[in-house]
């Protein structure tokens, strides 16, 4: 879980663009996408509603806990970089905020909606993907989120990254570059240790069934022979 405290910083490479966010600031964008299409009729996001779309513990990956002013620091830097605006309507009582990420990156419904579930679960595959999307896009085939992905790998600069494959595995994942490469760089990197330490866990299992086996067939050889030595006496 993440926690509110320690804001943490984007996670930028030197001389990148300043205008990568850090994880936060897209749960906030995640969210605020998100609930614009499962929730249309409470759209604009109040505040509260935002931190409470943040803060579930269903569809998250990684489950964080943000305060309200958290969330409201949050608010101001998207504002900042135009990736969010300000609603204020003429009969409610509380500002409301919208995201501009369609906008922003000239995207598609189909293509935010690829983004929004890397930014809300993580790294995933492009099955995973159309298995998640639900109601935020209703994707007919793999086949189409894979040419979203496509598409938000040629963009520029990329929105998403496609990972080497890890082994022992058959299906690529993706992640965003929303944070900058060097954060994609170290899930590879850490994938890579995984995979390391499971290949001797897997061996080790192996070499074990192996084992019971080869008991399995001299329990039976042995039993045999005293059979055959019993016969010796009737």
């Amino acid at each position: 879980m993440t926690s509110e405290h320690g804001s943490p910083e984007a996670h930028t490479a030197p001389g990148s663009d300043s205008n990568f966010l850090d994880p936060f600031e897209i749960r906030v964008l995640g969210v605020l996408a998100e609930k614009e299409a499962l929730t249309p009729d409470n759209y604009p996001l109040s505040l509260n509603a935002l931190q409470n779309g943040c803060n579930q513990l269903s569809s998250r990956d990684p489950v964080m806990s943000i305060s309200e002013e958290v969330v409201q620091e949050v608010l101001q830097r998207l504002i900042e970089k135009k990736l969010v605006s300000e609603v204020r309507q003429a009969s409610a009582r509380v500002v409301k905020y919208e995201h501009r990420m369609r906008m922003k990156w000239s995207l598609e419904q189909d293509k935010l909606a690829v983004l929004v579930m890397l930014m809300l679960r993580g790294v995933q595959t492009a099955g995973e993907i159309r298995a998640r999307s639900g109601r935020v896009h209703e994707f007919s085939s793999v086949a189409q989120v894979e040419g979203g992905l496509q598409f938000l790998i040629d963009k520029y600069p990329p929105l998403v990254a496609k990972l080497a494959r890890a082994p022992g595995t058959k299906e690529f994942r993706y992640a965003h570059l929303l944070s900058g490469e060097d954060a994609v760089q170290r899930y590879e990197t850490a994938a890579s240790f995984s995979s390391e330490v499971e290949t001797p866990r897997r061996d080790r299992v192996a070499h074990l069934e192996e084992e019971v086996l080869r008991l399995r067939q001299e329990v039976e050889r042995l039993t045999q022979q005293f059979d055959d030595f019993k016969k010796q006496f009737e």
